[in-house]
């Protein structure tokens, strides 16, 4: 098995200084130049091998949540938009 070409710093990295568009072909698109830069399918990988780990997302939360006052709703989908229309 060959080694990954990207880390979980190198896709923080990326998050952490992006503007807009948080996609792994924009992530891709804005690594530094070497002579075998990372592609997006690179970047697609170590997404789906990165378990979710809810309780690291809660010890980060929990600060700015007023658990009296609200709700804490965590929504991981993914709505396309093509054209001006939704796409469910």
């Amino acid at each position: 098995m060959n080694r990954p070409k990207c880390t979980e710093f190198d896709y923080i990295n990326f998050l952490i200084s992006a503007q807009r568009v948080l996609t792994c072909t924009e992530a891709a698109r804005c690594q530094p130049d070497a002579p075998a830069p990372p592609a997006h399918d690179a970047f697609t990988r170590l997404l789906t091998r990165q378990p979710p780990d809810t309780e690291a997302l809660w010890q980060e939360a929990k600060a700015l949540v007023e658990r009296g006052k609200g709700l804490l709703v965590n929504d991981d989908t993914a709505l396309g938009r093509m054209r001006g229309r939704w796409d469910w």
